[in-house]
């Protein structure tokens, strides 16, 4: 009889897939830019066509989401991101400044670890796959445990469209048998130059203290505030879309709606009238104490869930056409568990006197959890998105859009993304939407255009003892004090 350790093989088969990964981006850093388009348009069109298969594979595993929703993000990973990205330069000669003499060229990472979630599996792989190879470098994915075969779907048909371009299969491969010692290892491989982790929060954590670099993400908690000028019923729609949109599941989705006191009745009505179900305050109780742990972190029994599944394992009745169950909060933080990010159909309503006390609670609710990712706005007063746009910690504000496809740039301008840089404020290591700009570094050649002699010339006179500033002693005499200071109380007024 022989027997078999799961960890062992595990690891043996990392070490393998980094192997052929690294051979196969070795081959792929040697061919034109035209070359790897060509390998990346055929990625795109494979996922456009296995877009309902892998969809319903995806809600079939999990249990996460709607299968119609599912294959819109299967569909925006493939040709969405595709669309935005054919004609970027990623390979060569990037760019020339002639009169500054500076040239610069894409180099490749190399080969990158991804780590792909249960909620977005087969879009996340889409996604990460194409961008990669766009860029010139080999993946291989770790995938979870939960969605393995979905992924390893979605895997395979990307694996037999870059072989029928022509390319190298194992640009593109994935972990068959994943183990916490099988990511541990592809993430700390000599070979792999980078991590894209996208996922939980313990995920991430454990891709930064890897040792290799990494672009991490992290938790999405955006409050979405509809101010006074705003269409209403249009906001409504937009945050009960988005919200109910895959059954919440993207992080950029909106987790709680605020608006000003004396609009909150009307809020409330059109929210109704769409659908949303305010809990009362036993009920408020009830659901709060099952969406989380003991532990302070998300149930998984209500994720990708709709509303009436969640009332229903929550023990709560709500009436027929319930789309999102709505709780109001008075607070943020511990004991007030509607403050926390809810990868459902559920949302926290808060109030407050005025904008300045709206934005101070958006930040407040956003450095709790989700500083740095996404924020959404509903307004037709260009002077309010001014003042949020200083202030609020998200890397994304979305004007007057669905928060969760706006946020990925499905319905605004942004770079189509399915991982959410959150900037320093965030722990993430960019604040951008990801994409093959991320993954490539990039060499400058630079050409002499003065000698010593020239800089010397350039240095200021310090005869004297201290050096008189480059930019003279009379830069500032010709400026109107008074009208600067005027400004200034101006400003402060305004605020």
């Amino acid at each position: 009889m022989q027997l078999y350790d799961k960890d062992l093989l595990s690891v043996q088969e990392v070490r393998e897939l980094v192997d052929k990964a690294k051979a196969a981006q070795e081959e792929l850093s040697h061919k034109s830019q035209k070359e790897v388009d060509f390998l990346v348009k055929s990625m795109a069109s494979a996922g456009v066509r296995n877009a309902k298969r892998l969809a319903k594979m995806a809600c079939e595993e999990t249990g996460f989401g709607i299968e119609e929703d599912k294959i819109v993000k299967n569909v925006f990973a493939s040709d969405g991101v595709y669309q935005y990205i054919k004609d970027m330069k990623t390979i060569g000669e990037l760019d020339y400044d002639k009169e500054k003499k500076v040239k610069s060229y894409a180099v490749p990472v190399g080969v990158i670890a991804a780590l792909i979630p249960s909620t977005n599996p087969t879009s996340t792989v889409l996604y990460k796959a194409q961008i990669a190879v766009k860029a010139g470098n080999a993946i291989v994915f770790s995938p979870h445990p939960n969605a393995r075969n979905c992924i390893l779907e979605t895997v395979k048909v990307i694996r037999q469209s870059i072989a029928e371009a022509g390319g190298d299969e194992n640009l593109v491969s994935c972990i068959t048998t994943p183990t916490i010692q099988a990511t541990s290892n592809l993430m700390s491989h000599a070979d792999v130059a980078l991590i894209l982790a996208t996922g939980g929060s313990a995920m991430v954590r454990a891709a930064y203290s890897s040792g290799t670099p990494a672009i991490g993400v992290g938790p999405g908690n955006g409050p979405a505030y509809i101010e006074k000028t705003a269409d209403l019923p249009c906001a409504v729609k937009r945050i009960m879309d988005s919200k109910t949109f895959d059954n919440g599941t993207i992080c950029a989705s909106e987790q709680s709606v605020i608006c000003d006191d004396d609009r909150e009745e009307a809020v409330q009505e059109e929210m109704e009238r769409q659908g949303a179900y305010f809990l009362s305050d036993e009920q408020y109780k009830q659901l709060g104490s099952f969406i989380l742990r003991a532990n302070g972190t998300m149930n998984p029994e209500i994720v990708g869930k709709n509303a009436k599944v969640i009332a229903k394992l929550a023990g709560i009745q709500v009436p027929e056409g319930t789309r999102v169950l709505v709780a109001r909060e008075d607070g943020i933080g511990k004991g007030h568990p509607y403050s926390n990010e809810k990868l459902c159909p559920i949302l926290a309503f808060y109030t407050a006197p005025s904008y300045r006390e709206i934005c101070e609670l958006t930040e407040e609710i956003l450095h709790y959890e989700g500083a740095g990712h996404t924020f959404s706005i509903h307004t037709k007063d260009e002077s309010i998105i001014e003042y949020f746009a200083k202030r609020v910690p998200a890397s994304r504000i979305v004007v007057n859009a669905a928060s969760a496809l706006g946020g990925i740039g499905a319905t605004t301008g942004l770079v189509p993304a399915l991982t959410l840089g959150c900037g320093a404020v965030g722990g993430s290591a960019t604040s951008d939407n990801v994409g093959p700009a991320n993954l490539f570094n990039v060499k400058n050649v630079a050409w002499g255009c003065k000698e010593l002699e020239d800089i010397r010339k350039e240095q200021p006179d310090c005869s004297e003892g201290v050096c008189k500033p480059l930019c003279g002693e009379n830069s500032f005499r010709d400026i109107d004090i008074d009208a600067v200071v005027s400004e200034i109380i101006k400003r402060l007024q305004a605020v």
